[in-house]
């Protein structure tokens, strides 16, 4: 790929924050294809479906800070100078070509894009079936915005291809592929795994944990639960898993009570052995596998630990490695639990809802990323690139 000067590719993002801006009816039409064929039974995935007027300017708002941050590309990491002569520079490179395959979500089709273009790097759309009207319109607008510049319309490129399709992609792609992102649920993120032949960065899982330590605030616990649960049960960030310290002052009480709040927001109990003893009105898990299970649904699990180490074991047996928080006001004790607990995101006292680009300031996100390499948590501008390494000498040979 061609490196692209900053100025033409802000001035490609500039255009398209207004293409946007003109053609809200025609987005808002399009989606309106997508939201009446859509079979509500998943509610978590209709409201990931939903572009309203906040919608696109959530989708401007994206596309301006991107646009505004500085240029990922061609940035010095290091630099030495060896005693042969050689002078050897590291900097920042394009990835090359990445892959997004996504479900629901339209904006994901801006911010992933936008991303992706201002590193540099060309990017393949493919979006679930549920968003086709949609991506197809905000494609139009990003191919639109590239033309208007001298651009080809291939560093955006959206893939229309089914299951069958996409599976014989991965195995044989027909263009270098250098990077795939599977956003969504378990089955895709398997799916990417099983067939793909490149570099896979999986991200998505949520599945959250929070752990009430015997020293913590109770009405501090109960609003940062409430919120985390409640506050957007699509996201990866939301809450399914509450874990009670036995050990804390009015423990059955405390259940009682937190039985009361979840019950009162409509969110549904699912109880461990040892939570059934005093919550005895609710199911107890069926299943061991449910401690594994991301919801995106009005439904949490509460389940009791005698002290920290077992809440650390728990979540990290269990846990998709996305967010934890523990809740106490012992900061030794919380140093400990975010020391040890394996996520890529681990809080004290505060919702696991802040695990996002925008909130984290990173800004527009990529994904957030629970693997290990090359990077963890929300994937933003400058976690878009590699590196290369620059030597230069004067007939240097190795002896």
């Amino acid at each position: 790929m061609k490196l692209l000067k900053t100025d033409l590719k802000n001035k490609v993002l500039q255009d398209m924050e207004r293409i946007l801006d003109q053609n809200r009816e025609e987005l808002l039409q399009a989606n309106k294809k997508d939201l009446d064929a859509f079979n509500r039974d998943d509610q978590a995935l209709y409201d990931r479906l939903v572009v309203d007027q906040k919608k696109v300017d959530q989708m401007i708002q994206a596309v301006k800070e991107v646009r505004l941050q500085e240029d990922p590309v061609n940035k010095e990491i290091s630099t030495r100078e060896l005693d042969n002569g050689l002078k050897i520079i590291n900097r920042t490179a394009p990835f090359g070509t990445i892959m997004i395959i996504y479900e629901s979500r339209p904006d994901v089709t801006v911010e992933a894009a936008v991303l992706a273009f201002k590193a540099n790097n060309k990017i393949l759309l493919k979006g679930g079936k549920e968003a086709y009207h949609s991506n197809k319109a905000l494609v139009k607008f990003w191919h639109q915005a590239l033309s208007e510049n001298g651009l080809p319309e291939d560093f955006i490129q959206f893939l229309e291809m089914d299951r069958t399709q996409t599976q014989e992609f991965l195995r044989n792609p027909d263009q270098d592929l250098d990077l795939i992102v599977p956003r969504g649920g378990e089955r895709l993120i398997a799916f990417v795994k099983e067939h793909a032949k490149c570099a896979v960065l999986i991200s998505g899982r949520g599945n959250n944990f929070l752990y009430v330590h015997k020293e913590a605030d109770w009405e501090k616990s109960l609003k940062v639960i409430l919120n985390a649960k409640t506050h957007k049960i699509s996201a990866c960030n939301a809450l399914d898993k509450v874990l009670m310290d036995t050990q804390i002052d009015g423990y059955e009480d405390k259940l009682k009570e937190l039985q009361q709040v979840l019950t009162a927001n409509n969110v549904s109990i699912l109880v461990d052995d040892q939570v059934k003893k005093v919550l005895k009105d609710e199911e107890v898990i069926p299943d061991p596998s449910v401690w594994q299970e991301e919801f995106l649904a009005m439904k949490c699990v509460i389940g009791a630990v005698n002290n920290i180490d077992e809440a650390v074991e728990k979540i990290n047996k269990n846990s998709g490695g996305h967010s934890a928080s523990i809740m106490t006001e012992n900061n030794d004790v919380a140093k400990t639990f975010m020391e040890n607990v394996d996520c890529a995101a681990v809080y004290q006292n505060a919702s696991t809802r802040f695990t996002d680009g925008g909130q984290m300031g990173v800004g527009a996100e990529l994904a957030i990323s629970t693997d290990k390499l090359h990077h963890r948590g929300p994937l933003g501008l400058k976690q878009l690139v590699t590196n290369k390494y620059y030597v230069f000498g004067d007939g240097q040979i190795r002896v």
